[in-house]
């Protein structure tokens, strides 16, 4: 595949999955403006999330039956509403509406794009594209909080969203132009049959059970984080701005840009050892976490960790999930990535009920309790994924 494809599968993943991760640092200005308390605060996240699960059964299986480029510009303009209308909300339910359907539309468009990068790519080298395109993700929804921070100090919440909006408006052309015409792979299979062949595609494939479960836990443990991080940094003794708590994102891009190569070693047929590594790597980092209250310098580390072993387990389970089943590529992305909804959902919800309860270390007890049966779940399922990974 040419780099400057890759390139745009990567930059087109990152700005569209960042629209679901925006609202994060925006918490507290979210809570005072529509008068939502800090333990119900994360039922904007869950909302988000919600959408995301739709997304996931509704619209991403639709990449394995319609023409792909067709199917991205209709969610990319109806995203674009969706961004306007968050933006434009007056009350609570309003705000609710347009986050789950900024989670649906921004979701489907984010894995639609790395399913088809999947598709696009050789065999050979489809652990790298999607680890590229993996990365870009990662990169997008942690450059989420940046952009979110600095433009809500300047132009207000809003902004952030209407910004958002010109942003996919922005990138509609190249891909458009620059995506590769590919042949539906289930033409022949009506919608309602597709959406329910789903259920059978996760009753037959044990590397997807496996490797979703762990994506669970993994993405309930970022969540744990970021949607509880704002609350302790824009409160005394920091009182940061948005646009400070929004830059630490940058330094979790470390830890993902370290991660990306993790694709390249699955191809190699490491995948074992790398997932070991990265929950490993993700339990340590909230021993660090935990002394946020202490330095500063303790919460970078730990961020760069996080972020570190999170990318990486992730590349590596989606470079396992795609080894089987070409033509249902969307459909196992979808499947596989519900998981991360359910994850991501309960983290954020979790979270601020424990801050609001126990305080910043009993959001980091709470993570490093999933991160650590994440590792376990990996230790007494791995012999049984060797056996099936060796079948394909």
């Amino acid at each position: 595949m040419p780099r400057r494809l890759v390139w745009l599968f990567a930059i087109a993943s990152g700005l569209s999955v960042a629209n679901v991760y925006y609202a994060q640092p925006l918490l507290d200005a979210l809570a005072r403006d529509f008068g939502i308390g800090h333990a119900a605060v994360g039922g904007v996240i869950t909302a988000t999330q919600i959408g995301c699960a739709l997304a996931l059964l509704l619209l991403v299986p639709l990449g394995d039956r319609v023409d792909r480029r067709r199917l991205m510009a209709v969610q990319l303009l109806a995203l674009v509403a969706a961004l306007v209308a968050v933006g434009l909300a007056q009350s609570a339910p309003a705000l609710l509406v347009g986050m789950l359907a900024v989670g649906l539309l921004g979701t489907a468009m984010t894995q639609g794009l790395i399913a088809y990068a999947a598709s696009a790519a050789a065999s050979h080298e489809r652990g790298r594209v999607v680890g590229a395109a993996q990365g870009g993700v990662f990169i997008g929804l942690l450059l989420a909080r940046v952009f979110a921070g600095a433009v809500s100090d300047v132009a207000g919440w809003r902004g952030v969203y209407i910004g958002a909006a010109v942003l996919m408006l922005a990138i509609a052309v190249p891909l458009w132009r620059r995506l590769p015409a590919l042949a539906p792979a289930g033409l022949a299979m009506g919608y309602p049959r597709l959406v329910a062949s789903m259920l059978t595609l996760l009753r037959s494939e044990r590397m997807l059970q496996v490797r979703g479960v762990l994506a669970l836990l993994m993405f309930a443990a970022f969540s744990i984080f970021w949607s509880a991080m704002v609350l302790p940094l824009s409160a005394p003794p920091y009182s940061f701005s948005h646009t400070v708590i929004g830059a630490f994102g940058l330094v979790g891009a470390v830890g993902a840009m370290a991660a990306a190569r993790a694709g390249r070693w699955a191809d190699r047929g490491h995948a074992q050892r790398t997932s070991a590594a990265a929950l490993t790597v993700l339990l340590l980092a909230w021993w660090p976490l935990s002394l946020m209250e202490e330095s500063l310098w303790a919460l970078m580390i730990g961020i760069v960790l996080l972020d570190l072993g999170g990318q990486a387990l992730h590349v590596t389970n989606q470079s396992l999930v795609f080894r089987s089943r070409p033509e249902a590529h969307s459909r196992l992305v979808g499947l596989y990535m519900l998981f991360y909804a359910a994850g991501s959902g309960l983290g954020a919800i979790g979270t601020t009920m424990a801050y609001a309860h126990a305080g910043w270390r009993g959001v980091c007890l709470l993570g490093a309790a999933v991160s650590l049966l994440a590792l376990l779940v990996w230790w007494t399922t791995r012999r049984a994924t060797l056996q099936v990974a060796a079948q394909t």
